[in-house]
């Protein structure tokens, strides 16, 4: 399927709560600004209505792709995998640089670069999928190729 998403157990659930918190909670409050701003009169020049009706289209916009994602998701099963894979976390050393680095391999609506939370969909995250200890990878990147030996897989 075109549309399916990979997700870790993790991520479906921080997705499945966000969307949640947003109908439950966010949307009333949105909700609730819309109505003091309307008892203040006139619409056309009320900022108060624009801004919050704005909020709403971000909220409804959100709430949407949230759905979207979880309608098409496939929570990946570490038990069934074999070497790299969504949700491993892998020891890497640099060969180019020296060094080490770990990352954890997530969906693309998991990624966080910044706390080495790499996708799988990315570069680096498609070279390691299915790789097993010891196998090397190259990844390019901006800088020019860089080279990488797996250390370990969790």
């Amino acid at each position: 399927m075109a549309d399916e998403v990979m997700l870790s157990r993790e991520g479906y659930d921080k997705l499945a709560k966000e969307l949640e918190m947003l109908k439950m909670v966010e949307r009333p409050r949105i909700a609730d600004n819309i109505r003091e701003a309307k008892s203040h009169g006139d619409l056309r020049e009320n900022a108060m209505y624009h801004e919050a009706k704005l909020n709403q289209q971000r909220l409804e916009g959100r709430i949407a792709d949230l759905e979207k994602t979880l309608q098409f998701a496939k929570v990946i099963d570490p038990s069934q995998m074999s070497g790299a894979h969504l949700g491993s976390r892998v020891k890497l050393a640099d060969l180019e640089w020296g060094g080490e680095l770990t990352i954890d391999l997530v969906g693309a609506f998991e990624a966080d670069p910044l706390e080495d939370r790499i996708s799988i969909t990315s570069p680096m995250g498609a070279a390691l999928l299915e790789k097993n200890v010891g196998d090397e990878i190259e990844v390019e990147a901006p800088a020019g190729t860089q080279r990488y030996r797996i250390l370990a897989i969790d």
